[in-house]
């Protein structure tokens, strides 16, 4: 996954839009730019990126750490303001920049900026989703979560460590009154999951600050930011143990209630993925893609472990760890899929950079791995991939079994960096269009990332071996689990103990990974998105190089899939086929995987 640094379902990550976007994209059946003078074009060219320009700006203000971790400095060490008041005008103001931005009629448009339309009102539907309909500023911790973490000034250098010392110390002297605001909006009772949740974060936050956050700093040698570091760890430390433990106050009222409800997950959907399928068709195309993968296991464990059952197959092949740990493997790992993909021909590496491997930190380790990637305005920063260890609270066998298996790892490795995330962004950072690099969808993101994993093996990597397959597959199983579990918990009255039985009987994991995720689920919805946004690139991938050569139409497919940046993938569908925006997921019923 990627660190989310805006809140709701956006992803707010650097983000491009197709180059292609200065011209037609070919064969997208895209009705020309209606008639006029070169004066009036120019006109209504300027207009509209000028109310693109004054939305990024006034989100910009409204959110400041999102803006921050884009690249825009001069918001460094602010945060929000979550007073009732300021996220009643944050939410009329979005209510505001959608008239603003609807007001540009078909008209007034070319095909570009008619797409370009569509993709900035779905960012503002997503967040009014979150402000207006989901609850979550009055009960989910993940609101907040990317707001509050530090990481940009401690781990990204921007800038010399003197000044993102400084910046560190306005961010620790406004966190205070930024948790205070937080707690006025919490409205008991909570879920427990969200409970534990806040918890673990804010316990998180507070050993970091004490623990780790003095040392980082040391070596600056000016005596009167030292006095501010001191004073402002010191009230954060307070404040964020005193949240941890306000949370803990709340376990004893704790309720189940975390279900949106159907009504308000299909708006979620389709205010943030402009998906509209109704929902029991959705639930089935998921169960028949869990059952796919599930016979494809079957047929790996068959070759991978002959004679032995599906549980014993994947026992013997979770033994098959990383023998120097997680990290030290993942980099190497990293080097071969790079060179794996420039050796098929899949998709074009539009640079060198690379992306570095760590462990993550103790206030971030809710997933096992995630890549934090600079925002569109840095300049020659690395990414970082983060691995989490296991929770040392947890049993030695459980801590032992978190740890995955050598290929479980590769396709993880796969999805965070070579092709996934990483290379998404090495795409998009280079187009030309500031909104795309800023905004991205859920489905979108995650969506493609969870592709290139079926994609990388089945374009052969470690030569399509079946312990290979038990890896990629393994992560697949996950993702569908997460599919059933989203719209099961929050439509269906599944429970957490049952979605936590099917993430250990249908996705084979262990105890601490399927509590983990069932908990996830809860206070994270719209995690579907990763098996959802798989399935309508797949089908988009059959149907665009069904005309453009089949299966060596793959790369072609890929670079420009890529280049759209992070909208909506029924949007992309509708430039790439032409006709309507629809969301049309794959489904193996009906179709033939190349």
């Amino acid at each position: 996954m990627i660190r989310s640094h805006a809140r709701g379902a956006l992803l707010a990550v650097s983000i491009g839009l197709l180059c292609a976007c200065q011209s037609k994209p070919a064969d997208n059946g895209s009705a020309p730019a209606p008639a006029s003078t070169p004066n009036a074009t120019t006109s209504i060219s300027v207009e509209w990126d000028q109310a693109v320009e004054q939305f990024i700006a006034g989100f910009f203000d409204r959110y400041p750490i999102f803006a921050a971790n884009a690249g825009k400095h001069e918001y460094d060490g602010k945060l929000p303001d979550y007073s009732q008041a300021s996220l009643d005008e944050n939410a009329l103001w979005l209510h505001e920049q959608r008239n603003a931005i609807t007001a540009f009629g078909d008209d007034r448009l070319d095909a570009t900026q008619r797409f370009q339309r569509e993709y900035v009102t779905a960012v503002i539907d997503g967040q009014l989703f979150t402000l207006e309909e989901s609850g979550f500023p009055y009960n989910n911790p993940l609101f907040y979560a990317g707001d509050f973490s530090p990481s940009m000034y401690l781990t990204r250098p921007y800038a010399p460590l003197a000044q993102r010392m400084a910046a560190f110390v306005s961010y620790q002297e406004a966190l205070p009154k930024a948790i205070e605001q937080m707690r006025a909006n919490m409205r008991t009772p909570l879920p427990k999951s969200y409970i534990e949740l806040g918890r673990d974060m804010f316990a998180g936050y507070s050993s970091f600050f004490a623990d780790d956050v003095p040392g980082i700093f040391a070596e600056i040698e000016d005596a009167d930011l030292q006095a501010r570091l001191k004073a402002s760890n010191a009230a954060a430390i307070k404040a964020t143990r005193e949240m941890a433990d306000w949370y803990i106050a709340q376990l004893p009222s704790a309720t189940q209630d975390f279900a949106l409800g159907a009504e308000k997950f299909s708006h979620m959907l389709y205010a943030n993925e402009r998906v509209d399928t109704p929902l029991d068709t959705l639930k089935a195309i998921g169960e028949a893609d869990l059952e796919r993968n599930l016979a494809a296991l079957k047929s790996a464990c068959d070759a991978f472990a002959p004679g032995k059952s599906i549980e014993e197959c994947m026992h013997k092949q979770a033994q098959l760890k990383p023998k120097d740990g997680a990290v030290e493997e993942a980099r190497r790992q990293l080097v071969d899929l790079r060179k794996f993909v420039i050796d098929k021909d899949l998709v074009t590496i539009p640079g060198t950079e690379e992306a570095l491997v760590a462990e993550a930190p103790p206030f971030n380790r809710s997933n096992f791995a995630y890549i934090e990637i600079p925002g569109p305005y840095e300049k020659n920063l690395p990414s970082t991939y983060y691995i989490a260890p296991p929770d040392p609270s947890w049993s030695q066998a459980e801590q032992d079994a978190y740890i995955p298996a050598r290929t479980d790892l590769l396709f993880t490795s796969v999805h965070e960096v070579w092709p996934g995330h990483f290379l998404h962004f090495l795409h998009v950072n280079r187009s030309n269009w500031i909104f795309g690099r800023l905004f991205a969808g859920y489905a979108y993101t995650e969506g493609w990332a969870h592709y290139t994993e079926e994609m990388m093996f089945d374009a052969g990597l470690e030569d399509s071996s079946p312990e290979a397959h038990i890896g990629q597959l393994s992560n697949a199983l996950l993702r569908n689990v997460r599919f059933v579990s989203a719209i099961g918990m929050h439509t269906g009255g599944m429970s957490m103990a049952e979605s936590e039985r099917l993430f250990r009987e249908k996705a084979y994991q262990d105890p601490g990974n399927a509590r983990q995720q069932a908990s996830r689920g809860t206070w994270d919805p719209g995690y579907l998105n990763y098996t959802m946004g798989k399935l309508m690139i797949m089908q988009l991938r059959e149907d665009w190089t069904a005309r453009h050569g089949g299966r060596q139409g793959w790369k072609a497919f890929h670079d420009a899939f890529l280049a759209f940046g992070g909208p909506p993938i029924p949007l992309v569908r509708a430039q790439m086929l032409g006709g309507k925006a629809e969301a049309v997921l794959w489904q193996p019923a009906t179709a033939s995987k190349p």
